[in-house]
């Protein structure tokens, strides 16, 4: 048996959970309304203010959904009651970030800005303190679409292991390599 997929995913007050045909999960809460489709071989099961996944079979492959499923459902609930946030950093001299609305303006030291337009579903704020690396913050209840942008805007410019320079989590861990040896 599944460790994760037997466990309940308990359902707080304020949040409705309706299973549609097609095996199409809505959850409604304060924080707005989110879908996620679950494989027909799961059954899902609302009851006493908690949803209970099973599995018809021991297959691998039901197995694997099972878990999988009760992560995602976990998080759709997670996200419509307190919502997500994610934190980047850049690291760099002269690495800037900027935002109106949900467009971002970076600076990562190539020869012009990029423009990067966040989806409308996420809220993006950007700090910058004096003697601090600028953040930008994203919002959300879609824990999914947060980590797709975060991973995409990392990709604008990665941290390169000689210096650390770059775009990265905030307490992300870049290991460093070390330079070239000294010459004689």
């Amino acid at each position: 048996m599944s460790r994760i997929g037997k466990k309940p995913v308990e359902i707080p007050s304020g949040v409705t959970v309706t299973v549609g045909k097609d095996n199409v999960v809505v959850v409604k809460g304060p924080k707005g309304e989110l879908k996620q489709d679950i494989d027909r071989d799961i059954t899902i099961e609302v009851k006493d203010n908690q949803i209970v996944l099973g599995r018809p079979t021991n297959q691998i492959r039901h197995r694997a959904l099972h878990g999988l499923y009760r992560a995602l459902l976990a998080n759709l609930i997670k996200g419509v009651t307190a919502g997500y946030e994610r934190q980047l950093e850049l690291i760099g001299v002269g690495f800037k970030a900027a935002n109106t609305g949900n467009v971002l303006d970076l600076a990562l030291g190539y020869s012009h800005n990029i423009i990067f337009e966040v989806p409308k579903e996420l809220k993006v704020a950007t700090a910058q303190e004096k003697g601090q690396n600028p953040i930008i913050t994203l919002q959300g209840i879609d824990k999914q679409l947060i980590g797709q942008v975060a991973a995409k805007l990392r990709s604008l410019r990665k941290p390169e292991p000689y210096k650390g320079k770059g775009v990265r989590y905030v307490g992300e861990v870049v290991r460093k390599k070390a330079g070239k040896a000294a010459g004689k």
